[in-house]
């Protein structure tokens, strides 16, 4: 989803338009990427060189800060093996068909008052009725009344439903690719990939921006993460969001081993992503504050935006403590608009 912003304090100046255009962007071939994956951990600070570089070309020093309200929780059809929401989890989790009117517009409103990027909206299911997307459509005018810059995800979508949340002011929607499409049916065997590539395709002809990206350490290789990247590069998604794996309790993956997920392997992760897709709002979603803790600063060299306040039905690092690790790394936040706005929480 998009941007709210990062400053860095230091003398270092976003290019010029000129300086950024000059140079054409490094194109990685599978075998290069793969290969960068699996590289020693002492290649990393030059790994981060490259991947900085493109970050401050497009991005400049920015860092994007977004919401995340769980608008409908649990009740899913699908069998995502990750997912507390699934048809299969036993976690323990809150479920409804809808979240209180009031949950959701004091979200919206928070997002407005602190000037953050987006309030970015989930709702658990593979498909929904036409009543219940008008539903959502009257909520979404309710919010952008705000100019709130909003984001769904929402799985699986008919044409005409799309339609009806563009007209009520969606202008992006988040559908994950969250793997390899060889390495799918690991996780999920309710929907493929190719219903997941065709329905992101469906939503770019209409018109919507693209949020797509993935979950790492679900077992998959490091060729798997790289084939994931490709399609993504295909894509060309607005926003694109890595998360890292936080086993849930209740889940098939909750014994999942994670101890590769070291925080060497993550930046890897998330500099190749910057590599193979450098002109997107990269985002450090779900694992953020487990395996980044005390490596803001490296961390923020390479992705322009995170959320703050939690994720779907895990907890996360709320927004005042958001704000001061960007501060700490030497950033600050702006808004997807055109003035600066530095913390004043």
């Amino acid at each position: 989803m998009s941007t709210a912003t990062s400053t860095q304090t230091s003398s270092t100046e976003c290019p010029s338009t000129e300086s950024s255009t000059t140079a054409a962007d490094p194109v990685l071939t599978r075998e290069e990427a793969i290969a960068i994956l699996a590289g020693p951990d002492s290649e990393l600070p030059e790994l981060l060189k490259r991947a900085g570089a493109l970050r401050r070309k497009y991005k400049g020093n920015r860092v994007s800060i977004h919401l995340l309200t769980n608008a409908r929780s649990g009740n899913c059809s699908q069998n995502c093996a990750y997912c507390a929401q699934s048809c299969r989890s036993k976690a323990d989790i809150e479920t409804y068909k809808w979240v209180d009117d009031k949950k959701l517009y004091d979200d919206n409103e928070f997002v407005h008052d602190h000037h953050l990027a987006r309030h970015c909206i989930g709702l658990s299911g593979m498909g929904f009725s036409d009543d219940e997307i008008r539903e959502l459509a009257d909520r979404i005018r309710v919010m952008k009344k705000q100019g709130t810059h909003l984001c769904c995800s929402i799985g699986f979508l008919t044409e005409k439903q799309a339609l009806m949340l563009k007209e009520a002011g969606l202008d992006r929607i988040n559908h994950n690719l969250n793997s390899s499409r060889s390495y799918y049916h690991n996780i999920c065997t309710t929907h493929t990939f190719d219903q997941r590539v065709n329905n992101i395709k469906m939503l770019q002809r209409l018109g919507f921006e693209i949020c797509s990206g993935g979950i790492i350490g679900m077992g998959e290789s490091h060729a798997d993460v790289v084939d994931m990247l490709l399609e993504l590069r295909e894509i060309a998604p607005q926003a694109l969001p890595i998360n890292f794996l936080l086993p849930i309790p209740g889940t098939p993956l909750e014994h999942t081993d994670t101890s590769g997920l070291t925080t060497e392997y993550c930046l890897k992760v998330l500099c190749l992503a910057r590599l193979m897709v450098p002109q997107t709002d990269l985002r450090c979603a779900a694992g953020r504050e487990v395996y980044f803790k005390g490596r803001e600063g490296e961390l923020l060299r390479v992705v322009d935006s995170i959320f703050a306040s939690g994720y779907l039905t895990a907890g996360g690092q709320g927004i005042k403590d958001t704000i001061q690790a960007i501060e700490n790394a030497g950033y600050t936040y702006e808004i997807e608009r055109s003035e600066e706005h530095t913390s004043e929480l």
